[in-house]
C-alpha cells in the first residue's frame, strides 16, 4: 500500500502519491514547473520530483483547477492555498519521554486558537503541571477553512492549522509539555470532512458511500483499504512524527465499520516503539464496551455527565430528557458499572449500549463539562453560571476523586465564567446556512420558541463570538477554585493513583433524590468511599469517622449522621472496615 501524500526522500527530492481512482491524469504543479505522475493501478498516481522542504505544490487532476494535497502536511495559506513540503523529522527533540501510565491521567481539554497558538499554550503549561494536571488534550488542529474553527470542520487531516504556528512549533509544544511531565493528546476527526475545501469527491468518489448518510453527508467508506490506510497513516503521523501521547477519536458511532477501529488500535500498538505509553480514547454514543477490550484505553462517559448535569441544573430538554426521571439512580449506576445505558432503550425507543460492569473504572473518562457540553448551548454558558457554586464544588470533588479518569475543560480550574461559544469562519452562502442552521437547532427548546430570542444567539462567524470564548481568571473566586483543584489533585496523586490498578466498584447506594454513597475496593484492598449530596437540604447518612476522611467540602461537616447541603465527603477505609 502506498503512503498517502508527499514525502521527502532526501534534501533535493520527494515522492508524491495520490489515490484518485476517478482520474485519467494527475500532475504535481510547482511554482515554476509541473511533473506528471504515473498511473500505477488501483487508482494510484505516483512519482518523484526534484524539490525540498519548503517547496509549495498542488495537484492538477484532469481538467479541474489545481487543489491541495488531501494528505498535505502544511497549508501556509489555508485550505485553498498550496501545500508545503515539511521536514518534521529534522526536529531535535529535547526531552527523552516514554509517557505515563493511563491510570495517572488527569486531562485538561483546550482549544489552541482560543489560547492564541502553540507558543501561548506552551506558556500555560507550568501552571497546569503545578496544579496537578498530567495531560492536555488539544481540540482538533487539522486544517479548517478560515482562521477560526472548533476544529471539527477539518478538510485536510494531516496538516496542522496554519495560523496556530508552524509544524516545528507544534513539535516544540509537545516537547515542552513532556519537559513538564505532561502527556499531550490530540482530538482527531475520522468520521467526516468539513464543508469547504475538500475535493475528494472530484477524483476519489470511492472515498464515500452514498448509501449511508451521516449528519455531515455521505459516510466515509471504511470498507476500502485505501481509505482505512489514509486514516491509520494519519494516526501514526501524529503519534510518531509529532510524538503526541494519545488520540481521542471523535464520534466513532458515525463510523459504521467497527473493525476499522480495531485495526487502527492494533496498528498503533504494533508501530509505537516498545516501552512507550500511548493512550487511545473514544467518543461513542453507542457505548460499545467491547471496543474497550480491543486496544482502546477508555471512552468519554457522556452518561455520567448527563446525570450530573441534570442533578446540578435541573435541565431536562434535548438529550438530558433521558436522565430527567431518576438522575441520581443513573449517576449511581455510572459510578458502579460504567455506562448508564447498557442495552436499554433511550428516549427515541432505540436500544443503546453494551454491558460494561466488568470493565475497570479507568475505562471511563468522566467530566462535568467539555467543549460540546458548553459550546452546544445557545449562549455557551459554563456551570459556574448554571448552578450554585457549592454544588459545583461538591461535584468537582466527585470528579477529581472518583476512580474514573477526570477530564476538565480550559478555565474550569479558575472558575471561569466566560462562555465557550460555537465559532466558525465561513463566508457567503455557507456562512448564512451555518448561522441559520445553528439558530434552528434550538427552535424546539422552550426558551427559544420565540424567533426574536433565537435571533440573539451569537453568529458563529462573527469575530466577537470567537473573542468572547476566551477564558480568564478574573472571577472573584478564581484563587479559591485553583486552591480546590490543587488540594483535590494532590490527594488524588497521593492516595488514589498508586492504588488505582486493580480497582473494582463495590456498590453505589442512593440516599435520596440528590444524594448517594459510592464505594470502590482499591488495588491494595483499601476502600474508597464518596458521599455526595447535591441537594440544598441536609440528607441522612451514616458517614465514616472523621479520622478516615480525606476531604470534606467547606462548611459541610454536620457530624456523622447527615450530609450537609451541597457537600461531598471523601473517605479512605482500611481493607477490613468497608462500612462505618
Amino acid at each position: 500500500m502506498h503512503k498517502h501524500g508527499a514525502h521527502l526522500l532526501d534534501a533535493t527530492s520527494a515522492r508524491f502519491a495520490l489515490w484518485a481512482p476517478d482520474a485519467r491524469r494527475v500532475s504535481v504543479e510547482f511554482e515554476q514547473n509541473s511533473i506528471a505522475l504515473e498511473a500505477q493501478g488501483d487508482g494510484w498516481f505516483v512519482g518523484t520530483a526534484p524539490c525540498q522542504a519548503g517547496s509549495h505544490y498542488k495537484y492538477a487532476v484532469d481538467d479541474h483547477p489545481p487543489v491541495a494535497d488531501p494528505a498535505s502536511r502544511f497549508q501556509p495559506e489555508g485550505v485553498h492555498g498550496p501545500s508545503e513540503l515539511v521536514d518534521v523529522a529534522s526536529y531535535k527533540w529535547q526531552n527523552a519521554w516514554t509517557g505515563r501510565p493511563w491510570h495517572e491521567a488527569v486531562i485538561q481539554e483546550l482549544h489552541v486558537g482560543v489560547q492564541e497558538g502553540y507558543a501561548s499554550v506552551a506558556r500555560y503549561l507550568p501552571r497546569l503541571a503545578e496544579l496537578g494536571i498530567t495531560a492536555i488534550e488539544l481540540m482538533p488542529v487539522a486544517e479548517c477553512p478560515g482562521e477560526r474553527n472548533w476544529g471539527y470542520d477539518g478538510v485536510l487531516p494531516f496538516a496542522p492549522q496554519h495560523n496556530y504556528g508552524s509544524p516545528e512549533q507544534l513539535c516544540e509544544l509537545v516537547d515542552q509539555a513532556h519537559g513538564h511531565g505532561l502527556m499531550v493528546m490530540l482530538d482527531v476527526v475520522y468520521n467526516h470532512f468539513g464543508p469547504d475545501g475538500n475535493f475528494l469527491h472530484q477524483y476519489a468518489s470511492d472515498f464515500f458511500r452514498e448509501d449511508r448518510q451521516t449528519p455531515w453527508g455521505a459516510a466515509i467508506d471504511f470498507r476500502r483499504e485505501e481509505v482505512r490506510e489514509y486514516f491509520i497513516q494519519n494516526a501514526l503521523m501524529w503519534l510518531c512524527d509529532y510524538r503526541f501521547d494519545g488520540l481521542r477519536l471523535d464520534a466513532v458511532h458515525a463510523i459504521d465499520q467497527p473493525d476499522f477501529l480495531v485495526e487502527l488500535a492494533r496498528r498503533v500498538r504494533e508501530t509505537v516503539e516498545p516501552g512507550r505509553q500511548v493512550w487511545l480514547v473514544l467518543e461513542n454514543e453507542h457505548n460499545q464496551a467491547s471496543l474497550l477490550e480491543q486496544g482502546f484505553d477508555a471512552q468519554w462517559n457522556d452518561d455520567g455527565h448527563n446525570a450530573l448535569h441534570v442533578l446540578l441544573t435541573g435541565e431536562t430538554e434535548g438529550y438530558y430528557a433521558d436522565f430527567k426521571d431518576r438522575p441520581i439512580e443513573q449517576l449511581a449506576r455510572c459510578l458502579s458499572e460504567g455506562f448508564v445505558f447498557q442495552g436499554e432503550k433511550n428516549r427515541h425507543g432505540e436500544k443503546r449500549g453494551e454491558p460494561s460492569e466488568h470493565l475497570a473504572p479507568t475505562s471511563f473518562v468522566l467530566f462535568l463539562q467539555n467543549h460540546d457540553q458548553i459550546g452546544n448551548r445557545a449562549f455557551g454558558e459554563r456551570l459556574t453560571r448554571l448552578c450554585p457554586p457549592q454544588a459545583l464544588r461538591a461535584a468537582t470533588a466527585l470528579l477529581l476523586m472518583a476512580p474514573m479518569i477526570p477530564l476538565l475543560f480550559m478555565g474550569d480550574e479558575q472558575g471561569s465564567q466566560e462562555p465557550f461559544l460555537f465559532f466558525t469562519d465561513f463566508h457567503d452562502e455557507l456562512a448564512d446556512a451555518v448561522r441559520e442552521g445553528r439558530r434552528g437547532e434550538f427552535k424546539h427548546f422552550a426558551a427559544f420558541a420565540d424567533p426574536e430570542r433565537r435571533e440573539r444567539i451569537p453568529d458563529p462567524n462573527a469575530l466577537e463570538t470567537f473573542e468572547n470564548s476566551r477564558p480568564s481568571a478574573d472571577s472573584n473566586d478564581a484563587q479559591a477554585w485553583q486552591a480546590l483543584y490543587r488540594e483535590l489533585l494532590a490527594l488524588r496523586r497521593e492516595h488514589l493513583v498508586p492504588r488505582l490498578p486493580g480497582t473494582r466498584a463495590l456498590d453505589a447506594e442512593v440516599l435520596s433524590e440528590h444524594a448517594l454513597s459510592a464505594r470502590w475496593r482499591l488495588g491494595d484492598g483499601q476502600v474508597l468511599r464518596i458521599d455526595l449530596n447535591l441537594a440544598a437540604e441536609p440528607q441522612p447518612a451514616r458517614l465514616p469517622a472523621r479520622d478516615l476522611r480525606l476531604f470534606v467540602t467547606a462548611d459541610a461537616d454536620t457530624g456523622g449522621d447527615a450530609l450537609a447541603p451541597y457537600s461531598c465527603v471523601i473517605s479512605l477505609l482500611p481493607a477490613q472496615q468497608e462500612a462505618p
